[in-house]
């Protein structure tokens, strides 16, 4: 379920992606860190980064290989939905340095042991990302072009035969949001309450997944769309401009990218099923914003720790935030969550040179 990926040594211009954005990014430079016109000396250490599946490909391919040019420490990445990556965290099952989470609930699964403080600095709006050859191709183009009122997307969904393919709503925010996303549809278009189980499947919404064929990892549910599997399928905006897929803006009433809508958020809700000794939960509707924190763990080399704080750091700085810009994110003022004391000085020191 989860793709690791390693970067342990330094990556050169190869890497096509990394280059396109990076020359968005001001040649790469981190907080703290003077514009080098070579790559920087390598340096002991490793920033191992659990991170969120719809941040896989500006990690693993642009913000990772720019820190290791930036700074000469080693990268070293994996991507999962954010909550099964929280509990395995937790577990000790991975143990990394870095965890970039969509939302603070994960973070909160990982505990203020590990994880004292956070930053948040981005937010992901959801899309409803379409197969530009399916069969409702037309219906969906024609209304992310505003010709067709949004309503016929949903309707489309809800029709017989659909292909959709969303996120597990028990391990993944984005599967939760995407629920959350139909109930707030159903509500500001004016459709029929009974197209959000006719779109999810029976239960969806009240602690079950719905139709389970609508269920993939976040790691590869783009890929079935983009092979043609399925007709439409959840994503974060930053996801469809990374992967250039064809899709439809969401207002932000529904995307729950809007920190300034928390409390119409708010008002959709999912239950999500305990798992052994965890009970069923009820989680309302939050913007979905992108956290960094680094992770404290015993036996952490202080080599891997000076890693881990230099690649948050790195992301926080002016060259990471436009790194994110390019990859379809919204920048949100960098914010300090916890205990601020605990926060490591390059990191302080990045937020706020960008204030």
């Amino acid at each position: 379920m989860h793709r690791r990926s390693k970067r342990m040594r330094l990556v050169g211009a190869g890497v096509v992606a990394g280059a396109l954005l990076l020359g968005a990014c001001g040649g790469g430079t981190s907080a703290g860190t003077s514009a080098a016109s070579s790559t920087a000396q390598r340096r002991a250490g490793t920033a191992d980064v659990a991170f969120a599946g719809s941040l896989l490909k500006v990690d693993d391919e642009v913000v990772g290989p720019a820190f290791q040019r930036a700074t000469g420490y080693g990268f070293t990445g994996r991507g999962g939905g954010s909550l099964g990556l929280a509990q395995e965290i937790a577990s000790g099952e991975v143990r990394p340095g870095v965890f970039e989470s969509v939302g603070a609930a994960p973070l909160a699964v990982v505990g203020t042991a590990r994880s004292p403080w956070y930053v948040s600095f981005a937010a992901s709006p959801l899309v409803i990302a379409y197969n530009p050859e399916g069969p409702h191709a037309a219906t969906f183009r024609a209304a992310a072009a505003g010709r067709l009122p949004l309503a016929r997307v949903f309707e489309a969904m809800a029709s017989p035969g659909f292909r959709l393919g969303r996120t597990n709503p028990a391990t993944d925010p984005q599967g939760q949001a995407f629920v959350m996303m139909v109930e707030l549809a159903q509500r500001d278009l004016g459709l029929p309450p009974s197209i959000v189980q006719r779109i999810l499947g029976p239960g969806a919404a009240t602690g079950g997944t719905g139709d389970v064929g609508q269920i993939f990892s976040e790691t590869s549910l783009e890929a079935h769309l983009q092979a043609g599997q399925l007709d439409a399928a959840s994503a974060f905006r930053s996801q469809a401009v990374q992967l250039h897929l064809a899709y439809v803006p969401l207002p932000a009433s529904i995307d729950l990218g809007d920190p300034a809508d928390a409390a119409g958020y708010a008002a959709a809700t999912v239950v999500v099923p305990g798992t052994g000794s965890s009970p069923a939960r009820t989680v309302h509707g939050t913007p979905l914003v992108i956290d960094v924190a680094t992770v404290r763990e015993p036996g952490q080399s202080p080599a891997d720790a000076a890693a881990a704080d230099a690649f948050a750091a790195y992301q926080l700085s002016a060259a990471g935030r436009r790194a994110y810009a390019a990859a379809g994110f919204t920048l949100l003022p960098e914010t300090v969550h916890g205990d601020g004391a605990a926060v490591p000085p390059a990191v302080l020191a990045a937020v706020r040179s960008s204030r």
